[in-house]
């Protein structure tokens, strides 16, 4: 009997014993979570309106069991973007393996209409925790887009094309095309190039810039003033503008001509002729340092008066005296003289034909040699014709 006993005794002890065991070999649902963090390195960082923050979320582990979280963030304002990825994908929850970590990125879009402050929102990852995170924008936001130029201004002359270099910037949240246009006065042509091709539109992501050359022409014929020329990139109700300012100094144009509008004369060999030649100025700026030129047949020369025109207005005219001097060798025919009115601007060239005819002298010289011819024939007929 006192066997049996003994017995039992000691198998309700082992139970006991078994139960008493029990916590250390399955742990409770509170033991499972204690060993579970959330941590990432910058938590209170400063930004500007339209950045994007990136941070790493590690979650941790301690335990030595599989632990499974929901992630997702809370506290983030309205119009605020976010997202979670891990391994290239978006993620909703992240299992970790015992005694290791697993890590998330997180993703938030600060909008480019934001108020200047503090903001402060948390990464939930269940019973990981929170992860509280603060972002401090430091400059007053816009919703917007703009158009500039480091310089607005250029100066030439009515035949130069006027190059401007802009940035258009597209402040907003959307994808936007953008016409672009010029308003120059008539007569006027503006172009625009992006990447060095022509276009009339450019197309933006949000938060991106672009570079623009436009190339504004004048007419020849513009006047030296001051030129305002607005540009502009419009996209829905969305318009950005800057204004572009072209100092036109005039158009710079020499003629060369005759009163007459003749351009033959004659001369004898080794003889000279005075023309009179006309150089005018068509252009809307004064002329300066005009230089006469010419370029004649060998042992010709061609002398001006005056030789040079120091100043010129517009719109007025000089009369030049073009003295042409044959070569006394010339031969009877004709010639080409050129001359020219150059101007640092401008050049204006016109032929000359010019007449060579045989010396008079040659020609008295022969009406003499017939005359002493006849004479001497008289003379023979007249003392041997009456034998």
């Amino acid at each position: 009997m006192n066997t049996v006993r003994k017995i039992a005794f000691l198998f309700f002890a082992a139970i006991l014993a078994a139960f008493s065991l029990l916590p250390a070999v399955v742990p409770s649902a509170k033991a499972q979570t204690d060993g579970l963090m959330l941590f990432t390195a910058y938590r209170d960082i400063d930004v500007t309106p339209g950045q994007t923050v990136t941070y790493t979320i590690d979650v941790i582990n301690k335990t030595s069991t599989v632990q499974t979280v929901d992630l997702r963030v809370d506290g983030l304002p309205a119009d605020w973007q976010y997202k979670l990825t891990a391994g290239g994908w978006n993620v909703r929850q992240l299992s970790v393996k015992p005694n290791d970590y697993q890590s998330a990125t997180l993703e938030v879009k600060v909008p480019l209409k934001v108020d200047k402050g503090d903001y402060r929102f948390r990464v939930v990852a269940g019973a990981a925790g929170e992860l509280p995170l603060s972002v401090r924008v430091t400059e007053q936001g816009t919703y917007n887009v703009e158009l500039t130029t480091e310089q607005p201004n250029m100066e030439g002359s009515a035949t130069s094309t006027f190059t401007y270099s802009l940035t258009l910037k597209n402040g907003t949240a959307d994808k936007q095309t953008f016409a672009l246009t010029g308003e120059a006065p008539r007569g006027w042509s503006v172009s625009f190039k992006v990447d060095g091709k022509d276009v009339s539109s450019v197309t933006l992501d949000p938060g991106t810039n672009k570079s623009i050359s436009v190339e504004i022409k004048p007419p020849e014929n513009a006047s030296a003033d001051k030129y305002k020329i607005p540009v502009k990139a419009t996209s829905g109700n969305l318009t950005a503008q800057v204004e572009l300012e072209a100092v036109v100094t005039g158009s710079y144009k020499v003629e060369l001509t005759t009163p007459n509008g003749l351009l033959s004369t004659s001369v004898t060999a080794g003889g000279s002729r005075t023309v009179e030649l006309q150089v005018a100025n068509k252009g809307s700026a004064a002329l300066t340092d005009i230089d006469m030129q010419s370029s004649a047949p060998t042992n010709w020369e061609v002398k001006f008066e005056p030789q040079k025109i120091h100043r010129l207005e517009a719109g007025q005219t000089m009369t030049v005296k073009a003295t042409i001097k044959a070569d006394k060798k010339a031969i009877a025919g004709d010639y080409v003289v050129n001359m020219s009115a150059n101007a640092p601007e401008s050049r204006s060239e016109i032929q000359f034909r010019v007449q060579v005819k045989s010396s008079v002298l040659w020609g008295w010289i022969g009406v003499l040699i017939i005359a002493a011819v006849i004479a001497f024939v008289y003379y023979l007929f007249q003392k041997y014709g009456r034998r």
